[in-house]
């Protein structure tokens, strides 16, 4: 059997206005050919699969290229034509197949196409012709157009929020082989759901989401479905076919696949408002929040400034709340600024320095604000593993102490953002903070050994839950909220 793997993932954030190169992708971990084998065993979806193929009896594997970028702005078209002459020259070399394993994200979107994924599918079928299977993981965060549902055979997205890349990889894994030797027949229902909602529900813990994601499990365990998958698409992907979207494949019932995909559609409309339930507080009620909570360690989630969602990590709302306080006990804040860590870095260690820090990458939903602190640490730049993520760059970083306030000036935009080994690399000490300001919505269990609350910050960004102040120009219309859409159903048209 002879089979091709490859992955290729971005989320794009279309509000930000930070453009995704080939570089970005680089500082994440780009390779090619067999050294995909020897960087990517063991994470995430890729490496699952080739993880898997231990298992199984030998294959020849053609592995192709991976690409990784985390989230950011539009992908820049030559970057695109950089990954479809990649993939095209690869598939090529490895003809005939019996199969593609090929992971993306599933909301990628570029200038020259903004159905990144499905551009690429077309890319790969153009090769291999329209009946070698490709079996795709997806993101469940992804955008599923009617494109890559046609182009591929079977999609498998993730199954919890914070994600498991790695076990969705497993999965898509364990139903390649079947669908590679002709044992299954994988047969689609596909139904959009014209709606879209704010992040504070995305955790599959707990509420609707949760119970959206059980419906879905539900299917499999009572095997009437292979694989049943909710997308709950980012809500930051101003594109032409975005939506949330409901998938299922069975083994050759067609109609059986569209009826549950209906019904996981219908679900989810039916409990609409409950998605956009918050307790999001203002920037100084949660910092105040934070100080008063008698012991363990607080996390304040920056909600509209995630690096995680695209954003592009300067926001400087919650470091003005925390100035303006002058909080009593130790606050960790990352933030992007090259020119201000390279300032500090060349004052060095032990120097009292002015700077002007954050708000330059986003200058319309933020400003910079002026510290004075010391120079506590310098660091020339550290690869940190993430267990089943890879290997992130944090580039050169810079440790500014403001009284209380441990600020980490970051160089690059990296993977390490939201986690401890950002401060620890500097010498600081997890256990002796009060609060960290983490660049995420939802990405909190890297903090879990310490955190004793979570509070939700309602900052303005590009990642900001209040998606009523974005302005819209492709999403399909009427979309829920955006319009008084009240009467909808999977199937029929909307009213």
């Amino acid at each position: 059997m002879r089979i091709a793997a490859a992955e290729i993932g971005q989320e794009t954030d279309t509000f930000s206005p930070l453009d995704t190169t080939l570089e970005l992708f680089e500082s994440h971990g780009l390779f090619h050919g067999d050294e995909i084998v020897d960087m990517v065993k063991g994470e995430g979806m890729l490496g699952a699969f080739l993880d898997y193929l231990d298992t199984q009896e030998p294959v020849e594997l053609f592995p192709i290229i991976r690409a990784w970028a985390g989230a950011g702005g539009w992908i820049k078209g030559e970057t695109l034509e950089y990954f479809e002459q990649s993939l095209r020259e690869g598939l090529e070399q490895a003809l005939p197949l019996d199969g593609f394993f090929f992971a993306q994200h599933g909301a990628a979107a570029s200038y020259k196409d903004d159905d990144v994924e499905g551009y690429l599918l077309d890319v790969a079928r153009g090769v291999i012709g329209p009946d070698v299977p490709i079996v795709m993981p997806l993101d469940h965060h992804a955008n599923i157009t009617e494109r890559m549902v046609r182009q591929s055979t079977i999609i498998v997205g993730h199954r919890t929020q914070p994600h498991d890349p790695y076990d969705t990889g497993q999965i898509a894994s364990e139903l390649s082989f079947p669908v590679f030797k002709g044992e299954i027949t994988p047969s689609v229902g596909f139904t959009n759901i014209p709606m879209i909602t704010q992040q504070d529900q995305f955790l599959t813990k707990a509420g609707p989401m949760k119970e959206w994601f059980d419906a879905a499990r539900a299917l499999e365990q009572e095997g009437r479905a292979l694989t049943a998958s909710p997308f709950p698409m980012q809500p930051w992907l101003d594109v032409k076919e975005g939506s949330w979207t409901a998938l299922v494949y069975t083994d050759s019932d067609k109609d059986g696949a569209q009826q549950m995909a209906d019904d996981l559609g219908n679900q989810a409309w039916s409990v609409r408002e409950r998605f956009w339930v918050s307790e999001r507080v203002p920037s100084d009620e949660a910092v105040a929040k934070a100080v008063g909570t008698p012991e363990g360690l607080i996390i304040l989630s920056d909600t509209g400034d995630s690096v995680y969602g695209g954003a592009p990590g300067d926001s400087t709302h919650i470091l003005k709340a925390l100035l303006k306080a002058d909080v009593p006990q130790t606050a960790l804040v990352p933030m992007l600024d090259p020119d201000a860590q390279a300032q500090a870095a060349a004052e060095g260690i032990g120097a009292d320095v002015t700077l002007s820090v954050g708000g330059k990458v986003d200058s319309v939903f933020s400003s910079p604000v002026e510290i004075t602190g010391r120079v506590a640490a310098l660091s020339k730049g550290l690869e940190a593993y993430v267990e089943r993520r890879g290997y992130s760059d944090l580039g050169p970083t810079a440790l500014i102490e403001i009284g209380n306030i441990k600020l980490v000036l970051q160089s690059h935009r990296s993977f390490a953002v939201n986690q401890p080994i950002l401060y620890t690399h500097l010498g600081l000490n997890i256990d002796e903070a009060k609060m960290v300001v983490v660049k995420t919505a939802s990405n909190f269990q890297f903090f879990a050994p310490w955190t004793k609350e979570i509070i939700r910050v309602d900052s303005p960004g590009t990642t900001q839950s209040d998606l009523t102040t974005f302005t819209w120009k492709n999403l399909p219309r009427p979309t829920y909220p955006l319009d008084d859409l009240k009467d909808w159903q999977a199937g029929t048209a909307s009213e």
